[in-house]
C-alpha cells in the first residue's frame, strides 16, 4: 500500500474512539501467530483493550494450548484483525507475553466482565473458576502498530489511519 493510502497519526488518542467503536461492535478478533517454520496459524479469540498512559495495551484470557505456547516461545509477534460486515476494520500488531502476576490476572478478569472497550469481553466464569484458575492463561499484548479503516473513509478516499508506538522501528 502506498503512503497515499494511509495516514499516520501522532497519538493513539487520534484514533481511539473509532478503535473502541469497531472493536466493541465486532468483539471477536482473528489472532495470527507463526510456527518455527514461519507458517501462520489463525484462531478467533476475544482480547480486551485499555490504555497505559497514552499507549494501548491489550489482554487475552486464553487457554495455554501447546500450539500457542510453542508459537509464542518461538516468535512473540502476533496480529489481531477485526472486520465488520459494514467494512470497518482494525488491525493490531503486537508483542505477546504470558503473565502469572496475580494482580494483572484479577485486573484482566474484571476487564472481561465489564467489557473493554464497551461491547467487548464476556463473562470468563463460563470457562474458568476465577482469575486464580491455573487454566486461565493471560497474555499481555503490547501493540507497536494499530490501523483503523472505516468503510465511509474507504469509499470517500480517506486513507487508513495508522498509529505506531514511538519505540518501534518498522
Amino acid at each position: 500500500m502506498t503512503d497515499r493510502h494511509r495516514a499516520h497519526v501522532h497519538t493513539f488518542a487520534d484514533l481511539r474512539a473509532d478503535f473502541d467503536t469497531i472493536v466493541g461492535a465486532v468483539n471477536y478478533a482473528t489472532m495470527t501467530t507463526v510456527d518455527t517454520m514461519g507458517r501462520p496459524r489463525s484462531r478467533v479469540l476475544i482480547p480486551v483493550w485499555e490504555t497505559d498512559g497514552e499507549e494501548p495495551v491489550g489482554w487475552l484470557g486464553t487457554y495455554r494450548t501447546p500450539v500457542k505456547v510453542a508459537h509464542l516461545a518461538g516468535n512473540p509477534h502476533v496480529t489481531f484483525s477485526y472486520w465488520s460486515p459494514a467494512q470497518n476494520t482494525v488491525a493490531v500488531d503486537a508483542v505477546a507475553a504470558w503473565t502469572a502476576d496475580t494482580a494483572e490476572r484479577a485486573h484482566v478478569w474484571d476487564l472481561y466482565r465489564h467489557g473493554s472497550p464497551p461491547g467487548a469481553g464476556y463473562d470468563p466464569g463460563q470457562f474458568w473458576h476465577g482469575p486464580q484458575d491455573p487454566k486461565f492463561g493471560v497474555l499481555r499484548l503490547t501493540p507497536w502498530r494499530v490501523q483503523v479503516l472505516r468503510r465511509h473513509d474507504l469509499v470517500t478516499g480517506i486513507p487508513a489511519r495508522i498509529w505506531r508506538s514511538p519505540n518501534t522501528k518498522e
